[in-house]
């Protein structure tokens, strides 16, 4: 392994992760050396908020890593978003849900999508409402180039990271009751939780998909 701290913090943070939690790096306004550095030390998944930066990076790295958009997908960003990532972690309407599937049917594409829900209630936070969970996985779940593999929450960015234990708690609780009706199938597998601060504390509640940015790259 280089002197590198980037590679340093990614060998450290694959090691500690359960065999089962795959490491998604939010990449947000890293260079693309930066990004090859985490790639070189064993990052298969990338993570953007934007399509428009993914877009950008694409070159730099092509087919070398799977691409998941972690961030609120624009309607307008659709069609390229179908384009670019491998998974869509944040459907949270199925407004944009059938957005996507029209797309991924242009050019015959399954899309595997995690459903975004806002545990916490935050009205400054994106996500499908608790309450609304259900109706909005069953609609989607009739889309016939999407795959509903999960859930995602986004949870507290700041604070005391024990906070978020209470968002990640009632997310796992919706998968379990998701798991125990007929709305999902066995593809339904993916919990997406916990970002640099809260990660570990997202894994103990139950996540395997964690999305880490600051803890991998350093700060911006």
């Amino acid at each position: 392994m280089q002197n590198n701290p980037i590679q340093k913090s990614v060998a450290t943070i694959l090691a500690s992760l359960p065999p089962h939690v795959q490491l998604v790096a939010a990449a947000k306004t890293r260079t693309p050396e930066e990004l090859k550095c985490a790639v070189e030390a064993g990052v298969t998944l990338v993570g953007y908020n934007y399509v428009q930066e993914a877009e950008a990076m694409f070159s730099h790295l092509d087919h070398r890593v799977q691409w998941h958009l972690i961030g609120h997908l624009q309607h307008n960003k659709a069609k390229r978003a179908v384009q670019l990532f491998d998974m869509i972690e944040t459907i949270d309407s199925l407004r944009i849900a059938e957005r996507v599937d029209r797309y991924c049917a242009e050019i015959d594409k399954i899309m595997p999508v995690l459903i975004e829900i806002n545990s916490g209630k935050e009205s400054n936070k994106t996500g499908v409402l608790p309450e609304n969970l259900d109706d909005l996985v069953g609609e989607v779940s009739q889309l016939s180039h999407l795959r509903i593999r999960g859930l995602m929450t986004m949870g507290p960015r700041f604070g005391n990271p024990e906070d978020s234990r209470l968002y990640f708690k009632a997310t796992k609780a919706a998968f379990d009751h998701l798991l125990q009706t007929k709305l999902v199938t066995d593809e339904f597998t993916y919990l997406s939780m916990g970002m640099s601060n809260t990660y570990p504390i997202a894994i103990e509640e139950g996540a395997n998909i964690v999305r880490v940015g600051t803890k991998l790259f350093g700060e911006r």
